[in-house]
């Protein structure tokens, strides 16, 4: 009910005004919508759009060819700066990877995440990564498109002197392939995102933003409850703080993402703390 209701508040408030809503200060990571868009790819575009983001980074086109989502996310005005390819496709199939991102007119390509047996990351996982992500990310780079791994909190279980997010920045040659920020699973884990910011600055051209309940126990198995994502300044992050260090160490572009089921009623509430913050 609380979702079909803002639903007609927005058409209402649109169609009365005749302008769209006032710009989001960041772009969305469109999984946050993901059941919405299973059932209703247009309204779903059409609420993004009222929302106030013009950016967004893409999870999928369900069920659309990646031409034709493109032309959906056209008509909303809604522009596409990343998308996902999985670490399979671009371990055997960079070609495919290249194509679908041409195709959505992309400047960046991620993956989030790197295959291991259970909850334990391991050196060989590293090493592979490293192999993987620097070969395709050169093949991408020859064609203008920038690669970054998102880091999911497993990278930050211990490797010699530190841990192997260390082992991959070092590895991981900047000119093929950087690293999206996922603020929560850096925190989640027990790191610091701020101090990340400093220790590794022009590494993280992107940024998901998203926050976490107070009190929630954390791991570094890259695995949570999602219902733990709560609006943005509503959790234990410190969103205004980061995104203060994140403007002077390089970021270029964030993308709100909210995993949770309330994330369509959750979602104008973190629009407008981010848009407070000075």
């Amino acid at each position: 009910m609380k979702t079909l209701l803002f639903s007609l508040l927005l058409a209402v408030g649109l169609a009365a005004s005749g302008l769209a809503q006032p710009k989001s200060p960041v772009g969305l990571q469109l999984y946050s919508f993901r059941e919405q868009f299973s059932k209703d790819v247009e309204g779903t575009l059409a609420k993004v759009k009222a929302m106030g983001f013009r950016e967004v980074e893409l999870a999928g086109t369900y069920g659309l060819a990646p031409a034709e989502f493109k032309k959906r996310l056209d008509k909303y005005g809604l522009k596409p700066i990343g998308t996902g390819a999985s670490y399979e496709d671009l371990a055997a199939n960079v070609p495919k990877v290249l194509e679908e991102a041409k195709a959505l007119g992309v400047k960046y390509v991620m993956c989030a995440w790197i295959p291991h047996n259970g909850d334990r990351f391991t050196i060989e996982d590293a090493k592979r990564a490293t192999d993987v992500f620097n070969t395709a990310g050169k093949l991408l780079r020859d064609h203008g498109i920038s690669f970054c791994y998102h880091i999911h909190g497993y990278e930050f279980q211990p490797y010699q002197n530190g841990t192997f997010f260390d082992y991959l920045v070092e590895f991981l040659e900047p000119q093929y392939c950087n690293f999206e920020m996922d603020v929560f699973w850096v925190k989640h884990p027990g790191q610091d995102p701020v101090a990340l910011l400093k220790k590794y600055p022009k590494r993280f051209p992107l940024m998901h933003l998203k926050d976490r309940k107070p009190g929630t126990p954390g791991n570094d198995t890259g695995h949570v409850d999602v219902e733990s994502n709560v609006a943005i300044g509503k959790g234990d992050l410190g969103i205004a703080e980061i995104m203060k260090q994140a403007k002077k160490s390089g970021v270029k572009h964030y993308f709100i993402e909210d995993e949770s089921s309330r994330s369509m009623e959750q979602m104008p509430e973190s629009v407008a703390y981010l848009q407070s913050l000075k």
